[in-house]
Order: structure tokens, then C-alpha cells, then sequence
């Protein structure tokens, strides 16, 4: 949510920054009902003056006799009152629809994040590892012979429909053991305080980080009024929801392990094979609460840490900043860190790491105490995939495919496997 205060002292600079997300002219009608608004506030306060000195005005009339005056004043009385009433709706009203357009409006990209629409002007910032050289046609992870056993699309469709599996087997621990190891990896190496949530959220919540009320139509919600998280991102970040923290706590740096659930109403058509885009799927995710000076560095430091998980892993990937016009509504700027899928010849998304800066915090009237003394400020936040379990089991699976249609796994698994190196081609850990 941005702060109206600083759109009125320099609406220029906050056009040309949603300009830059090809978003036009909505300075001007914030600008409008914020004047509409405040208009009939001043217009409230001036007929509450105006009654409070007729009511005065009404004993004295009264005491004197001047049954005319007195007439007039207490019919002066009663409109003010009407007038109060109505301005003070009124405001309400205006009030309410400029939250309303202030919660739907993107945050504001950084001024280093490149002008672009989509993807294609995305922008690579490093690579790691070199896709392995083979001597066979790789393929997709679900066409894996030694995969094809314990990953049951037939049975998930059965289940619960379209976009969702069944995983068995050695594939089921696999899946297992990526968790794991990236929650270890995080708690023992980087820092991060495990943290476990609950997967049913108010709606109150699903405010706070973004996701509503603009893409609702992505999430689950109950008919109890719960919404599904779609991440984690979502309960780790509200634990500091109303809260006024100390600056000396931050940074609080948490990573959780979950369930998460989205509708994808916006990928209709897109990855509807394999795993890639599931209802349900699991995300090892990474937040952190930081001071409004540390949020930069911060976003440098949790980008390394999902980096660090596909290296520990030997999985090719590559580090893209994304564009203006790719870059989420909540984030001010985004590292997508992209793994090397043999299979489909390509890079494909795994982690996304945003720097939200007071975004959210707005929202969620989440603030701190700024150490030598002085105003609270707003905390700034900040996401990242540590990673997408699911499409850390499929990159694993497609890179370690061998020509006889096993699957040899990562050395860093293997004390979570019972020392197994190798998904058999039977489907077998081995």
C-alpha cells in the first residue's frame, strides 16, 4: 500500500514510477479523491463548529425571551447536525474507495529494475554450472522410466481432478528429502528460525501481503471465509502484522516448510503435463523482517541463500533480475532464479526473491522503533522460494536421468536417503 502523504508532496515522481509498470493517470485520480475526501472532512469540521456556537447561542435566546431567535438558532442546530451527517458519509465513502484504489495499485520498482512488458526483457545476472553433456535424447521427468512408478497422475486426477498427483514410492522420497535438506540447509548454514504455520488464513491476512483484493481469483478461499495460502510468504510475514518492534530484533529471518494451493486462473493451457504447475504443491520459503536501511543487502543475502541450495545440489541454473513489466504487484524488485530442465531444453523458474520495502508493512501497520530514538518507521519485508519442492524434484530427476532410464541423485541427498545414490529404472532407491 503506498502512503497518500507522499503521493500529494510528489505525485510526479510517483506517475512516472507506475508509468514504468505501464500503469497511466492513475496519480491524478488518487490525487481527485484524496481532494474530494478531505473536502468534506473540512467541510464537517466547519458545520460541527457552526453548531457547537448555535447551541451556545440557543440558552441565551431562550433566556432573553426571543422566542424568534431561539426558533431560528435550534433550526440552525438541526441542519449543522444534517450536515455533519452527510459530509461525514460522504468522507466515508471517498475514504473508503481511495483505500480501495490504493490496495489494487502495484508497488513502486526500483529505480535500477529494467523497463520492459514481459519476460523476453527480463534481464540475466549470472549463471552457475553447465548443463550436463549427454549422449541420448533426454526427456521430461514424467516420461522418466524409472520416475513413471511413483508418479501417479491418473490416480491424483481421480482424486481431486486436473493438476494433481499422487507421488509413491522412491519418487514420494525423494520429494521428502529435497524438503528436508533445504531446511537444513537454511537453519544450519544461513541462519533462518524454522518456523511452522497454519495453511488456513484470515482474510485479513491475505490483505497484508498483497494478494488481496486483486487476485483473489488465484487463491482458494472456505466457505468458512479461510483462505488457502498460496505460500508461506503469506503467515510469516503477518507474524509482525499491528506489531511495533524493536530495531535491535531485526533482522528476523524465518523459513518455513508447506502445503500451498493456488487456482493458476491465469495459466489456463500453460504446463498442464508433468508437475511443473500443480493446485497443490510444497515451497520451503524464506522471509525476512528488516529495517527500512538493510532491506537491499538483505534481498542480496536471501538470494544467495536459494542460489546456494541449487549449487549444493549440482543443478545448472541461471540469476535474472526481472523486468518492470514481469515483476510482481508487491515487489520492488525480483531475482528469479531459473534451473537447467534438460527436458524441455530450457531454463524454467524455480525461486522467485522480492524486496517488498514498506509495501506490505503498510498494509499490515507492521512498524519499529529506530534505535537512537524518534518516530517509529515501517518495518520493510521481504520473500524468496527456498525452493518450490516440486520443481526441485523435477530438475533433479531430469538432470540425473541416465540413458537406461535411472535416475542418479545428488551427492547431498544421499544421508537422506538411507545412502541410496540412484533411482532404479525399476522406480527402486538404490
Amino acid at each position: 500500500m503506498h502512503d497518500i502523504r507522499a503521493i500529494r508532496e510528489n505525485p510526479d515522481a510517483f506517475e512516472q514510477a507506475l508509468n514504468r509498470r505501464g500503469l497511466h493517470g492513475l496519480t491524478s485520480q488518487i490525487l481527485s479523491l484524496d481532494s474530494a475526501r478531505r473536502a468534506r472532512i473540512s467541510a464537517a469540521e466547519t458545520a460541527q463548529a457552526e453548531q457547537n456556537r448555535a447551541s451556545k447561542e440557543v440558552g441565551a435566546a431562550k433566556a432573553k425571551g426571543d422566542e424568534a431567535e431561539f426558533e431560528r438558532l435550534r433550526a440552525l442546530v438541526a441542519e449543522k447536525k444534517a450536515d455533519i451527517a452527510r459530509t461525514q458519509s460522504e468522507a466515508t465513502d471517498l475514504d473508503a474507495q481511495l483505500r480501495d484504489l490504493l490496495l489494487g495499485i502495484p508497488n513502486l520498482p526500483l529505480e535500477s529494475v529494467p523497463e520492459g512488458r514481459d519476460e523476453e526483457d527480463n534481464v540475466e545476472l549470472r549463471r552457475w554450472g553447465s548443463p550436463r553433456a549427454l549422449d541420448f535424447a533426454p526427456v521430461e521427468h514424467f516420461e522418466i522410466a524409472g520416475v513413471r512408478p511413483g508418479m501417479d497422475f491418473e490416480t491424483g486426477a481421480k482424486l481431486s481432478g486436473s493438476r494433481f498427483v499422487v507421488l509413491k514410492g522412491g519418487v514420494a522420497r525423494i520429494h521428502r528429502a529435497l524438503a528436508q535438506f533445504m531446511l537444513d540447509l537454511h537453519i544450519d548454514r544461513h541462519g533462518l528460525q524454522e518456523t511452522w504455520t497454519p495453511v488456513l488464513v484470515l482474510e485479513e491476512m491475505m490483505l497484508g501481503t498483497g494478494q488481496l483484493p486483486k487476485f483473489g481469483e488465484d487463491s482458494y478461499k472456505t466457505r468458512e471465509g479461510y483462505w488457502l495460502i498460496p505460500t508461506s510468504e503469506v503467515t510469516l510475514t503477518n507474524t509482525v502484522n499491528g506489531d511495533l518492534l524493536d530495531q535491535s530484533s531485526l533482522p528476523r529471518r524465518m523459513v518455513a516448510h508447506s502445503q500451498c494451493f493456488r487456482s493458476e486462473a491465469g495459466s489456463a493451457g500453460r504446463d498442464t503435463t508433468g508437475m511443473l504447475r500443480q493446485h497443490q504443491f510444497e515451497k520451503v520459503e524464506m522471509v525476512s523482517i528488516t529495517d527500512a536501511d538493510s532491506g537491499l543487502a538483505e534481498h542480496d543475502r536471501m538470494t544467495r541463500c536459494a542460489e546456494a541450495v541449487l549449487e549444493a545440489l549440482e543443478l545448472p541454473y541461471r540469476t535474472i533480475v526481472l523486468c518492470t513489466g514481469d515483476m510482481g504487484a508487491g515487489a520492488r524488485i525480483t531475482h528469479d532464479l531459473e534451473v537447467w530442465l534438460p527436458g524441455q531444453d530450457r531454463y524454467r523458474e524455480i525461486s522467485s526473491v522480492s524486496y517488498c520495502g514498506d509495501y506490505q508493512a503498510r498494509r499490515m501497520n507492521a512498524r519499529y522503533r529506530p534505535e537512537g530514538g524518534g518516530k517509529p518507521e515501517f518495518v520493510h519485508t521481504l520473500n524468496g522460494s527456498g525452493l518450490a519442492v516440486g520443481r526441485t524434484l523435477i530438475a533433479v530427476l531430469e538432470n540425473g536421468q541416465q540413458a537406461d532410464g535411472s535416475v542418479e541423485l545428488p551427492a547431498a541427498l544421499h544421508p537422506y536417503l538411507g545412502g541410496a545414490t540412484c533411482l532404479t529404472a525399476e522406480g527402486l532407491l538404490a
